[in-house]
């Protein structure tokens, strides 16, 4: 499995339909509005890295109100389980 992060910047005034489009495209998992230097952030689950090439740069590239894209490919997931359990010196 391939998870990635994609940051977009939108026209201001197609943010939310930019959104709910985003949500409706194979491999896009969810789509977050956010402050700061991008307008939305989509998490991106795929099977293999050529689909994840599909996604962006011809499904989410081609979508009106698109300025810009940054794709950021995620090696390794930590959850707080996994956290706690590096952490954990195994006495209670």
């Amino acid at each position: 499995m391939v998870n990635a992060f994609v940051l977009l910047k939108a026209e201001p005034g197609r943010i939310a339909d930019l959104a709910s489009e985003l949500t409706e495209l194979d491999g896009v998992a969810e789509v977050y509005s956010v402050a700061g230097e991008v307008d939305l952030v989509a998490i991106i689950r795929v099977r293999h890295h050529d689909d994840l090439a599909e996604v962006v740069t011809r499904r989410i590239s081609s979508l009106a109100g698109v300025v810009e894209t940054r794709t950021m490919i995620a090696f390794k997931a930590y959850s707080r389980h996994d956290l706690e359990a590096l952490w954990s010196l195994g006495g209670e």
